[in-house]
C-alpha cells in the first residue's frame, strides 16, 4: 500500500524514469489511475502456488507452505517454498544461456552453453531436501530479524541436471582450492546492476559430491523461473541459500568464499552457545553446513477433530542434512512417553523420508502428536525450541499437531 500511494504521487516524468522507457500516452492517463506495472500482482497465478500458501513479503518474494500441504512424497511446484534475496530476472532466453567457470583455483577458464552442459555431461535425477536455514525462526524469542518463517519453508523435488564435479573436472580444479562461489542474474532490491543480492558458495568436498546439481529440471519439466530457471546449482541438506539460482559462473576459490550474505551474521550461528538476546561477536560466529534432524507432520491437518473409536493415523517426513535418519517417534502426552513410527529408507541420500503410526487415544479430550526424529548419529530433536541465535537459524524443535478427540 505504501507503494501505490508513493505511485500515485509521483511526477509522471519520475514514473518514466522508473520503467525505464517512455511512458507513452502518459497525457491520458485518468487522474488517479495506477499503471498496471505498478499494480500489487497475484502471487498464487504468478508463480503457479496453492492459496493456502503463506506470502511472507514481496519485495523479495518469500513464500512458504503449511505443514499439511507438503504431504506429498515429492514436493509439486504449488506447494514449494520461494526465498528470494533480490529481483527474480525477466526475459530470460535458455537458448542464449550460458555458464562460465573460473577463479584463482580453476586450472582455465572455460564457458559452456546450457545445451553443451545438456550434451556433454551425463544427466542424474536425485530426490533433495531443500530448507531454508531460517525455517521456524518465528519460534524464536527474542525474536530474530527476518521473515519469521513457520515449518513450511522445505521441500524436497526430484532435480535433474549434470553433476557439478563433473563440469569442475572439464575445467580443471587446483589442488589449493577450498571453496566455490556461485554468482547468478537476478538484481539487487536497490536496483543497482553493480550489487549481488547474494552470493554464496559451499567448500570443495560438498562440491564435489555425487549429488550436488547444476540442474535444470524439476519433477521433470524446465524448473519453474521463481525456483532458477534455467539453470541452479541444487546442494541438497544444506541451507537453501547454498543452492543459487539463475546462475551464469561458478568461481572455484583458494579461500572461503567472500561473496554477498557470505560474512557473519548471514547464515552463520555462534560457535558456542549464548543466552537468549546475547550480542555476539562476527567472530564468534560459525558458518550453517549440514542441516539439523527434523520431522514435519504433514497429515492430519493440525486441529483436526475425531471419533475416538476411528483412532489416527499420522504421516509426515524426516531428515537430517548430510545424515540418514534412523528413527521416528511420536508422543501423546508432551513428551512424557514415545512410541515408534513406521519409517521408510531414503530414496537417495539427501531426500528426506517417510514416516507413520497409528495412534489410539485413551479417552475423549484435546491432544497435541509431537514428532520426533533421531539421525544416525543418535543426535534427537529437542522438544523445545534450541539454542537462541541473532538470526533465528536451525530451529529443528519437535513438530506438532492438535487434535479434538470427541
Amino acid at each position: 500500500m505504501q507503494r501505490r500511494k508513493f505511485i500515485r504521487n509521483t511526477v509522471l516524468g519520475t514514473t518514466a524514469s522508473i520503467l525505464a522507457t517512455d511512458f507513452v500516452f502518459s497525457e491520458t492517463m485518468p487522474k488517479g489511475y495506477e499503471p498496471l506495472e505498478f499494480q500489487d500482482p497475484d502471487p498464487y497465478r504468478l508463480f503457479e502456488k496453492d492459496e493456502g500458501m503463506t506470502i511472507l513479503n514481496d519485495k523479495p518474494w518469500n513464500i512458504e507452505a503449511k505443514a499439511h500441504l507438503l504431504d506429498d512424497k515429492i514436493t509439486p511446484n504449488k506447494y514449494m517454498f520461494i526465498r528470494n534475496n533480490g529481483i527474480i530476472p525477466k526475459n530470460i532466453e535458455a537458448s542464449k544461456w550460458g555458464l562460465t567457470i573460473d577463479g584463482e583455483s580453476a586450472r582455465k577458464t572455460k564457458s559452456f552453453t546450457l545445451q553443451e552442459l545438456k550434451t556433454k555431461f551425463k544427466q542424474y535425477t536425485y530426490l533433495l531436501t531443500l530448507e531454508c536455514g531460517g525455517n521456524g525462526r518465528s519460534e524464536f524469542n527474542p525474536p530474530a530479524k527476518g521473515n519469521q518463517w513457520t515449518v513450511g519453508a522445505v521441500s524436497c523435488a526430484a532435480w535433474t541436471g549434470v553433476r557439478l564435479k563433473d563440469v569442475l573436472e572439464d575445467v580443471g580444479v587446483k589442488s589449493d582450492a577450498v571453496y566455490i562461489g556461485y554468482h547468478a542474474v537476478d538484481t539487487h532490491l536497490s536496483g543497482d546492476p553493480d550489487k549481488e543480492p547474494i552470493s554464496r558458495g559451499v567448500p570443495i568436498y560438498k562440491a564435489l559430491q555425487e549429488e550436488t546439481l547444476l540442474a535444470f529440471k524439476m519433477n521433470g519439466k524446465d524448473i519453474p523461473l521463481a525456483h532458477g530457471y534455467p539453470l541452479r546449482l541444487v546442494a541438497g541438506g544444506w541451507p537453501a541459500s547454498a543452492s543459487g539460482k539463475w546462475i551464469n559462473r561458478i568461481s572455484i576459490r583458494n579461500i572461503e568464499h567472500d561473496g554477498t550474505k557470505m560474512k557473519a551474521p548471514a547464515y552463520r550461528v555462534p560457535c558456542k552457545p549464548v543466552a537468549p538476546g546475547e550480542k555476539v561477536k562476527d567472530e564468534d560466529m560459525c558458518i550453517i553446513e549440514s542441516m539439523p534432524v527434523k520431522s514435519l507432520i504433514t497429515f492430519p491437518k493440525s486441529g483436526a477433530m475425531l471419533k475416538q473409536e476411528k483412532g489416527l493415523h499420522i504421516r509426515g517426513h524426516a531428515w537430517a542434512g548430510e545424515l540418514e535418519v534412523k528413527a521416528v517417534e511420536y508422543s501423546i502426552d508432551f513428551g512424557a512417553t514415545w512410541k515408534s513410527c513406521n519409517l521408510g529408507k531414503p530414496k537417495n541420500r539427501l531426500a528426506w523420508q517417510h514416516f507413520g503410526a497409528e495412534i489410539i487415544f485413551p479417552k475423549k479430550g484435546y491432544y497435541e502428536v509431537w514428532a520426533r526424529a533421531t539421525d544416525v548419529n543418535n543426535r534427537s530433536q529437542p522438544m523445545l525450541v534450541p539454542g537462541w541465535n541473532p538470526k533465528g537459524y536451525l530451529n529443528n524443535a519437535c513438530h506438532r499437531i492438535a487434535v479434538k478427540i470427541k
